[in-house]
């Protein structure tokens, strides 16, 4: 990446994050400094009308999307990136934990063995339509000492790790990957969104004690569980927040940029709180006249669609062996938490603390991103501003990857 700035000023390392979902994209720049301040130059939008539920659709309008999203925060950012991290949802996503282990013999352990048991880890038989994009190292064994963080420099007979192993759909990894070289961009790494949003929404105590994140966002929900301050759990769901809408365009015979109108301006996730004589009034196709409603019955529509997406969430939860160390509680993001009393909600289903999570950690032009609509995007920032700290992970070049997945597609 290149900065053409010639201010006589202390200059960061350029990061660049870019979150393509179902109902937007979101580019973000930002400058990485040494003492791990990030500060934040850039940021644009742009409508997403390519994408269904985390999956490119249309390759001709993603590409659109992202070149009038990036121009808009180089604009902004006065300066031209080349190289981005990159988010990636849906219920193609699938994540596993599996166990590594090598003899080490009584030698003192070396960066390469940590490496190769990481690759014992790795090295588990996935479907031929499916990749790899993550290895998480959860936790280390030396011997009979368990709950180590980094063996190195420790002396044993055995090394063993367990890991979350995340893999994602070739095609569509594939297809994503593409649509962003068609805009200009190489991909640094391609990040699983959920696991990028929580390098700007939890803190160590959170991710100690374990915590559940929850991103609804347009067409997917995603849900990762952490604890001991590693990923014990993922999960994909193929529903968000444009369910909503279109419960409410069918619901109330009114179309979808309406639909979404009256759910920003009178939604709710509980409909008890909704006074019952509050009328509001619903535009219908065509010249006739608009409806005149309760906003009561309106929410119970809207409830009946989130209640079912945080059942759900709640079930994988429960079935995931997690549920008990969920001790510091449930954060929710992305643009479907700003659904009035969804924390309410969250809190009767869950029977868990929750809040609202909104981008933390970062600097600069932070007030352009104040919104859980953002944490994607500015999880992807600070991701790759951490981007040196991954390579033990196992993770390779995406294009060295990606001339693989071609040529086993071919």
């Amino acid at each position: 990446m290149k900065v053409e700035k010639t201010e006589p000023q202390e200059r960061g390392d350029l990061v660049a994050g870019l979150d393509i979902g179902t109902t937007k994209i979101c580019a973000v720049i930002g400058e990485s400094f040494e003492n791990g301040r990030i500060d934040l130059i850039g940021v644009g939008t742009a409508a997403s009308s390519g994408m269904k539920r985390g999956v490119v659709v249309n390759i001709e309008s993603t590409v659109k999307a992202i070149r009038q999203a990036l121009k808009e925060a180089e604009d902004m950012a006065g300066c031209d990136v080349e190289t981005v991290y990159v988010g990636i949802a849906g219920n193609h996503i699938k994540g596993f934990n599996s166990p590594g282990i090598i003899a080490i013999n009584n030698q003192e352990i070396k960066q390469k063995d940590i490496d190769a048991v990481i690759e014992a880890a790795r090295t588990v038989k996935i479907s031929d339509n499916q990749q790899i994009i993550h290895v998480l190292p959860q936790e280390y064994m030396v011997d009979d000492h368990t709950g180590i963080q980094n063996p190195l420099g420790m002396t044993g007979v055995r090394l063993v790790t367990n890991v979350h192993i995340v893999t994602a759909d070739v095609t569509a990894l594939h297809n994503l990957v593409t649509s962003c070289n068609r805009a200009g961009l190489q991909v640094s790494e391609i990040v699983l969104e959920s696991v990028a949003s929580s390098y700007t929404l939890l803190d160590n105590d959170e991710m100690e004690l374990g915590v559940a994140l929850l991103d609804i966002g347009g067409g997917t929900t995603d849900l990762a569980i952490f604890c001991n301050g590693t990923v014990k759990h993922t999960w994909e769901l193929a529903l968000g927040g444009n369910a909503l809408t279109s419960d409410l365009s069918q619901g109330l015979r009114t179309p979808l940029h309406e639909a979404e109108e009256l759910k920003y301006l009178y939604g709710g996730a509980m409909s008890s709180m909704i006074k019952e004589n509050h009328i509001i009034e619903v535009p219908t196709v065509g010249d006739r006249k608009a409806r005149k409603i309760s906003q009561r019955v309106m929410v119970e529509i809207l409830e009946a669609r989130m209640e079912e997406i945080l059942q759900l969430a709640n079930k994988n939860i429960c079935s995931s062996g997690y549920r008990n160390r969920i001790n510091a509680g449930l954060v929710i993001t992305g643009g479907t938490a700003l659904l009035a009393n969804v924390v309410d909600m969250a809190e009767q289903i869950f029977d868990l603390p929750v809040r609202i999570g909104y981008p933390q950690g970062v600097g600069g032009k932070s007030h352009e991103v104040e919104s859980p609509r953002c944490t994607t995007a500015v999880g992807l920032l600070q991701y790759g501003s951490h981007a040196p700290a991954h390579s033990h992970k196992g993770a390779t070049n995406i294009m060295d990857k990606l001339k693989g997945w071609v040529k086993n597609i071919v």
